[in-house]
C-alpha cells in the first residue's frame, strides 16, 4: 500500500507503507476471556480503593480531633487525613494506568493524510473507528458496566477528600471580628515557643530572636485557634538603634519589642530575621519588614506594618504584656476598620 501527497503546488511524491510492526504482540487479555474479565475486576477494585480513600479522608476529619493540644494527636489526624487522599488520587491514577495498559486498544492505526477535506464515505469511517475504538476499550453502552460504574463513582467523589477539609477548616469566614483581639492580657507573661517557659529580659541579648506564645496557652479551650492568632516575635536591639514611633516610648524595654508574628499581607509565619539591618523577611511572599523603625513594610506587598505588642518587666524579671494588641492583627482585609475603635485596654 502506499499513500500520495496530491497537496496543491507540490510534485507528487510516493511513500512506502511501513505497515504495522511485526514484533506485535497480543496481550493475555485480547486472547483470554477470564484474563480480561480478572484485569477488568483488578481496575474496579482500584477505583473501589480510591473511594475508600475519599471516606477515610472524610471521615479522619470529622472524626479525629484536630484541634487537640496533644502533638501526637494532630498528627495522627494529619497521617489519616493525607493517607485517605493519597488513596483517593493513586487509586483513579493507577486504575486507569491499568486499564488502558490490559483492555485498551493497543493496535497501531493508519489514518491517511489529505490536504482537503476528507469525502463523506471517509469521514463516516473516521467516525466508526472511533466508536470502535471505544467499544473496543471498554467504555461503550452495554460492555464493562462495572468499570465504568467503579470509575464514574471514583472520579464523583474523589475531590470531597480535598474539598471537605477546606471548607471545614474555613469556618465562618465573614467573622472578622475574630482577628481584632488575641489572648493577651495585661500581666501576662511572654513564654518560649513551644516548651512555655517564661522568658526574662537578662535571658535576651542584643541580635536574639524568640518565638513567643501567651503563658497559659494550652490551656484554653482552642489553644492552636489562639495561637495562630497571639504568636509573637521577641527582639532586642541595641536601644541606639531603635526608631521609637511617638505615643510608644514605653511599649518596649531596654532594646527589647515584641511584634505579632503573623504577616499583614496573607497571614505566613514571619521568622526570618536579618541581624545587621534589622530586618524580618515573610518567606511567602518575601515582604520585609524594619523592626528598628515600627516593623514598617521596606518591600514586598504587605501594606501594614506588623502590629506591636506592648511589653515590660514585672518585679521578678520576666517580661510580660501590658495589654493586647491595638489593632487587629493578620492580613488586611475589608472590614478591617468598621466596628468599634480600640481602648488603651485593647478591648472594644
Amino acid at each position: 500500500m502506499s499513500t500520495t501527497d496530491q497537496s496543491p503546488g507540490m510534485a507528487s511524491d510516493t511513500f512506502e507503507d511501513p505497515g504495522v510492526p511485526t514484533h506485535h504482540r497480543p496481550r493475555l487479555a485480547d486472547n483470554d476471556p477470564k484474563a480480561a474479565k480478572r484485569a477488568e475486576r483488578q481496575v474496579a477494585a482500584l477505583f473501589g480503593i480510591s473511594a475508600l480513600g475519599t471516606v477515610l479522608a472524610i471521615w479522619a476529619y470529622f472524626t479525629q480531633d484536630i484541634d487537640a493540644a496533644d502533638v501526637a494527636t494532630i498528627r495522627q489526624a494529619n497521617l489519616l487525613i493525607g493517607l485517605g487522599i493519597c488513596l483517593a488520587m493513586m487509586g483513579i491514577g493507577l486504575g486507569a494506568i491499568h486499564w488502558a495498559k490490559t483492555l485498551m486498544r493497543d493496535h497501531e492505526m493508519v489514518e491517511e493524510r489529505h490536504a482537503m477535506r476528507s469525502s463523506d464515505e471517509t469521514r463516516a469511517a473516521a467516525i466508526q473507528d472511533l466508536k470502535d475504538g471505544a467499544a473496543d476499550s471498554g467504555i461503550g453502552v452495554g460492555r464493562r458496566g462495572l468499570l465504568k460504574g467503579s470509575l464514574i463513582t471514583a472520579l464523583a467523589i474523589a475531590p470531597l477528600s480535598l474539598l471537605v477539609p477546606q471548607i471545614g477548616s474555613m469556618g465562618a469566614p465573614w467573622n472578622v471580628d475574630q482577628f481584632r483581639h488575641t489572648m493577651w492580657r495585661a500581666g501576662m507573661r511572654l513564654t518560649r515557643d513551644p516548651d512555655g517557659s517564661p522568658i526574662k529580659a537578662a535571658d535576651v541579648t542584643i541580635g536574639s530572636v524568640f518565638h513567643v506564645i501567651p503563658d497559659g496557652l494550652y490551656e484554653e479551650s482552642h489553644p492552636l485557634e489562639e495561637k495562630a492568632k497571639a504568636v509573637v516575635l521577641l527582639i532586642r536591639l541595641d536601644p541606639r538603634d531603635l526608631n521609637i514611633r511617638p505615643g510608644r516610648e514605653t511599649w518596649s524595654f531596654d532594646g527589647i519589642v515584641a511584634y505579632s508574628k503573623i504577616c499583614t499581607h496573607v497571614g505566613c509565619p514571619v521568622a526570618l530575621y536579618e541581624q545587621q539591618t534589622h530586618h524580618l523577611l515573610c518567606p511567602c511572599h518575601q515582604s520585609t519588614f524594619d523592626v528598628a523603625n515600627g516593623c514598617k513594610v521596606v518591600f514586598g506587598p504587605a501594606k501594614r506594618p506588623l502590629p506591636q505588642l506592648p511589653i515590660a518587666v514585672d518585679d521578678e524579671g520576666y517580661i510580660i504584656a501590658q495589654r493586647d494588641f491595638e489593632e487587629p492583627i493578620g492580613p488586611s482585609y475589608w472590614d478591617r476598620l468598621k466596628g468599634t475603635p480600640f481602648t488603651e485596654e485593647g478591648g472594644e
